[in-house]
């Protein structure tokens, strides 16, 4: 069974920086693409960015692109999303997912962690 657990959400203001974490378990993931998404209050949850495990292959909302960086340590089965510049329109809980790279939709959800940004 897998376990995503996200930590490093916390309160900031604009134009600083958070990392977050999410630790993964319950498997062997080298088949899996991890990802990043946010739904910020009344809003529909969105993609925010991913990565293949096996390649480190990336991909970005481009809303985040050139702020966020999502990065793996396999060593640790551990996901980070460092963001930088980070703007109000961040606000959001942040989630970690993770699907089987040969399939479409993501599967596995952590609890969320919350991102305020401070104007």
């Amino acid at each position: 069974q897998v376990q995503l657990v996200e930590s490093g959400g916390g309160l900031v203001q604009a134009g600083g920086s958070l990392r977050l974490s999410c630790a993964a378990s319950g498997r062997t993931f080298s088949n899996y693409r991890m990802g990043w998404f946010r739904q910020a209050p009344g809003k529909e949850r969105e993609f925010v960015c991913s990565i293949t495990w096996r390649g480190g292959i990336t991909n970005y909302a481009d809303s985040v692109k050139g702020r966020f960086t999502i990065s793996r340590d396999s060593a640790k089965n551990t996901v980070y999303l460092q963001m930088n510049s980070l703007k109000p329109e961040d606000t959001a809980v942040y989630y970690c997912a993770a699907r089987l790279v040969s399939t479409s939709e993501y599967d596995n959800w952590g609890q969320g962690t919350q991102v305020t940004v401070s104007s």
